[in-house]
């Protein structure tokens, strides 16, 4: 019997006979009209080669001739697990593109560990060259085409996916990407962390082993914690970041909760010169928001973020 090789309960497992499997995050919702809210749901294929997806969230009663924003969402699950197509995800980005009236392009990165970091990364820098292809006339999806204003981008994600939000800002802002405008990036309980532990954090000790395995095993070439990818701070071009404004959530109860305000004080020393915003909801869990979107404190991010993309500043 296959002996367990990596334990990264709740999330993966991997066995020594080479079977992965995965704990959480392998629910399906179909692609097709959400009752609740109006909204249309299609998914579209980017690149097959990569068997590289994305999962579109049109709201109802769009103006055929105004523009509205464009939100680009990037999932979480530790890099391991989850998908656009999950129903983690599926009420929650539904709300938004109804509260916000935005066109949002979920990416489906592919997973470590069958496609370890910067995998991730990578296939989301490709996703979002075929959303701005759009705005030069050279793609093909209408929803894109006929209703997504290229002036007003916003990048978002939880946990990991607001770690690859953050850092593909930071490749818009020092590689620049024609044909949109990034306004602004929502960070929600973002997987970021170091080698040296800052305050609060000695209290869980057992939670820097695991994130240290964890980002090691989905990154075998990394030099490690200390990687700008998981450590902000210390990234040479975190001043280059590529957009205006960030709005960053964090949980009470989420060790990750102290990380995302040294983010924010990281990126005030940086020499940035956008507006940061930290808003921590006492009492809750990691990204609870996703697991109970109906919460009030839920909807009291979901209206922040509604405000977020409608004013030009906090």
């Amino acid at each position: 019997m296959a002996e367990i090789q990596h334990d990264f309960f709740p999330l993966i497992r991997v066995y020594s006979d080479g079977r992965i499997e995965r704990l959480m995050g392998e629910g399906v919702v179909p692609a097709e009209l959400d009752p609740e809210t109006g909204v249309q749901i299609k998914d579209v294929v980017i690149d097959p080669e990569i068997n590289l997806s994305a999962r579109l969230y049109l709201p109802k009663n769009v103006d055929p001739v105004k523009k509205i924003p464009l939100f680009v969402y990037f999932h979480g699950g530790g890099f391991v697990i989850e998908s656009a197509s999950s129903p983690t995800y599926h009420k929650h980005l539904s709300m938004v593109a109804t509260e916000a009236k935005v066109v949002i392009v979920s990416v489906n990165y592919r997973l470590a560990p069958e496609y370890p970091l910067p995998i991730a990364y990578e296939d989301s820098w490709v996703a979002l060259n075929w959303v701005a292809s759009h705005a030069k006339c050279d793609g093909n999806e209408p929803w894109l085409i006929d209703h997504a204003d290229f002036n007003r981008v916003y990048f978002g994600g939880d946990s990991a996916g607001a770690n690859i939000a953050h850092n593909l800002a930071i490749r818009v802002g020092s590689e620049k990407l024609d044909g949109i405008k990034l306004d602004g990036v929502f960070l929600a309980c973002p997987f970021f962390w170091g080698k040296d532990l800052i305050d609060g954090e000695a209290e869980n000790l057992g939670a820097k082993n695991y994130i240290e395995k964890l980002w090691n095993f989905i990154h075998p070439k990394s030099p490690g914690l200390d990687d700008p990818l998981i450590n902000p701070e210390k990234d040479p071009n975190l001043s280059s970041l590529g957009c205006d404004k960030v709005l960053v959530y964090v949980a009470g109860k989420d060790v990750l909760r102290f990380r995302g305000f040294y983010y924010k004080e990281a990126l005030e020393k940086s020499g940035w010169r956008g507006t940061v915003e930290f808003v921590e909801i006492k009492d809750e869990e990691h990204v609870f928001h996703l697991f109970a979107p109906t919460s009030e404190n839920a909807v009291s991010v979901l209206e922040k973020l509604v405000s977020f993309f409608n004013q030009s500043k906090f």
